[in-house]
Formats: C-alpha cells, structure tokens, sequence
C-alpha cells in the first residue's frame, strides 16, 4: 500500500485512507463502508436457494450456476477461489440486480456514478481489489465471459458488449494475458472450465484487443527532418503531422471500429487518472518530484486514451482491476487514498489468511556459530553423504 503524506492538523495514525483526500465533497465517500454495504447485499442475494429470484439473464444464471459448481468439484485442476467469485458476482449484482433492487440499489448506482462524476467525468469506472496473486487474470476471463456470452444471446442488449479493450502499464503484462483470447492455445475459457462446452463457439465471438497504454500516444503521420519542417512551414502555419484522435484508435484498436459500445478492463489501473483540479499539492524535490511527475504523465496519457475510445466508439463501463488501486504521488489527490468507486475488496491480508499467498517471513542468517562462512555456499559438502538420490 503506497504510503500517505502527512496531512496538516492530523497525525499519521489517524488518517483513514478510505476517505482520506476525499474532504470537501458533498458525497460520503467512505469506500471501505461502501464495500461493505456492497457485500453485505451480494452475500444476501448469492444465498437466494431458487435461481428464478437472482433476477439475472439466463446465460448469467447459467454461467454463476456452472461457476459455483466447479468451485465445488474436488476433480478440477483449477478452482477459482472464492474472491474472484465475489468480485465477479459483485460487478453482476451492479450491473444486473441493483436497478431492480428498488432504493437501496438507485443508491449504489447514484454512489459510483457521483464519484465518476467527480474524478472521471467521461468514464463509468468500478474498481476490484485484489492481493497480487489473487488471480486477476481468471477474473478479468469471467467478465469477459458473462458480457460476451450475453452479448451473443441478446445483440440488442444495451446491458452486455462483446467488444473489450483491455489495457497494461507494459508489454511483459500485456503478453502475460494472451490467455483471455478466446483462440489461444492455453485459453483460459477451456483450460480452466470457465465457460460450459456447449457455449465455447459464443465465447469465439468475442472482440478483445490487448494493448499497453502507450500506445494512445499520437504517432507521426510522417518523419520530417527539423531542416525540412522548416523550409515547409516557411513563415506560415505550422505543420500538423501528428495523428488525429481517430487515426490513433483506428491503429490501437481496428478490431473494435463499428462494433458499438465496447467494454474496458484496466490491469493495474492504479496508473490511470484523471488529475484533480484544484488539488493536494505535494511538497516533493528529487526523486520523489521526478516520480509524481511520470506518474502524472502515465496516468494523463492512460485516462486520455479511454476517453478517446469513449468520444469515438463509446464505453459502456471500465473495469479496474488492482492489488492497490489507490491515488498515487502527483495525482492532486492525497497519495495512498483509495478510488472511490472500488465496489469489492480482498487485501493481502485476506490472501494470507485464506492461504492463498504465502506468509511473508523474514530471513535469517543460515551460518552456525564457528562456521567459517554459510552453509548454502557449500551446501552439497554438508548433506550429500546422507542425501537420497532418485
């Protein structure tokens, strides 16, 4: 967790960055009660015994139904673990039930549509947390999987996209998540059992782009020496050979021109923001002033590509997904504050607790008193004679 500066009047072991950074506004924005609330109403909803009461698609139905079930099935390889369950089935329960959930749904939907507002006026923004090796990645093959496969069954549907755009901080990331594409040999929709046999021909059907963030920065049109730019430009306007807004989608993403309204999934969307105007400024220098300045230019670069692929394609709703997804140093926001629109949350915490990563320990010193130097340095000298071989 980034760590907060020191806020004038307030110790540091006062600071809840749950609201920390968030003064001012007219919402509450307590996002650790929020996340709360929020599990509080999916936990209830997730133990409704007759499917007809989920008040879901019949393909969702059928996807939660199947999920739960493998969850379950001590003879699959790989079962998702209960976090990635809930954060899925929490994004479900957003974006299907809560409308139909009378005030107390209107309130949660008026609650991240206020933060959006707020922080990212163009976008429609929920956030996930979830500790680094918690399986992001199965996550992000679940959401593409109820939104395409719903998408598929109901093309009319202003609900479900069968377009994504998913974005990286890098391209060792970007390659790492090949398994979300439906036609990869080691795809996560067959390998793990995520979609049911009879729906893998839907699941094909499926518009993914993966691309890294630097990618929206506008390229050259064409390569003009400094000399040569001159001579063309004379006394008169200068020349403007840079791509326009719609050239770098058309390049970014060609599979999702046309397609309609497309979905966006953030991978360590910690870097992406929209800087608050008007906000926190941080007294930094060195280092620390050099790194809050390329964490303001990644992000700004970041955000201002989703909201071109907004203007020009439409978003309907972009998915964060991070084991921090807090503001960071430069973001006119107080660094370490939680976004507000987080609607689940497993910490590292829960990670440990639920043996999922393991326990951090710290390291001790591996030489005995009288030894010359460590053991592991000569290591096969010391247990070879009464190791097994075989």
């Amino acid at each position: 967790m980034p760590k907060p500066k020191s806020v004038k009047g307030v110790r540091q072991g006062e600071m809840d960055l749950s609201t920390a950074g968030l003064e001012g506004q007219d919402t509450d924005y307590n996002v650790t009660e929020f996340v709360n609330e929020m599990r509080s109403q999916v936990d209830a909803w997730r133990r409704l015994p007759n499917p007809s009461d989920w008040q879901v698609s019949p393909i969702t139905q059928r996807l939660l139904q199947h999920w739960r079930a493998i969850q379950c099935d001590e003879t699959q390889a790989i079962r998702p673990f209960f976090c990635q369950l809930e954060a899925v089935e929490t994004a479900i329960w957003m974006t299907e039930v809560a409308s139909k959930m009378g005030e107390r749904g209107r309130r949660v939907r008026k609650r991240l549509e206020t933060a959006n507002a707020e922080a990212n006026p163009e976008l429609f923004r929920v956030a996930m947390k979830l500790a680094t090796g918690a399986g992001k990645t199965t996550v992000m093959a679940m959401l593409i999987a109820w939104q395409t496969l719903n998408a598929v069954r109901s093309p009319n549907s202003k609900t479900f996209s069968r377009g994504f755009l998913i974005v990286t901080p890098g391209i060792t990331i970007r390659d790492r998540l090949r398994v979300l594409l439906p036609n990869d040999a080691a795809s996560y929709y067959q390998k793990l059992n995520l979609v049911p046999s009879d729906l893998m021909p839907d699941i094909q059907r499926a518009k993914i782009v993966l691309t890294n963030y630097h990618a929206f920065k506008p390229r050259e049109r064409i390569q003009l020496a400094k000399g040569t730019r001159s001579a063309l430009e004379g006394h008169g306007d200068a020349l403007t050979t840079l791509e326009t807004e719609g050239q770098m989608l058309q390049r970014v993403m060609p599979e999702l021109m046309g397609l309609g309204k497309i979905n966006v999934i953030n991978d360590e969307a910690h870097h992406c923001y929209r800087e608050r105007p008007e906000g926190i400024v941080e007294k930094l220098s060195g280092d620390e002033r050099k790194e809050a300045d390329e964490n303001a230019e990644a992000a700004r670069l970041w955000i201002s590509g989703l909201e071109a692929a907004k203007r020009k394609l439409g978003v309907q709703t972009v998915y964060d997904l991070s084991a921090t997804p807090f503001f960071l140093s430069g973001s006119g926001w107080l660094e370490g504050t939680l976004f507000p629109w987080v609607i689940s949350d497993f910490s590292l915490m829960d990670a440990i607790e639920c043996g999922i990563v393991k326990l951090p320990r710290v390291p001790v010193a591996d030489n005995l008193p009288g030894q010359p130097e460590p053991l592991y340095r000569k290591l096969w000298d010391a247990i070879g004679s009464v190791a097994q071989i075989g």
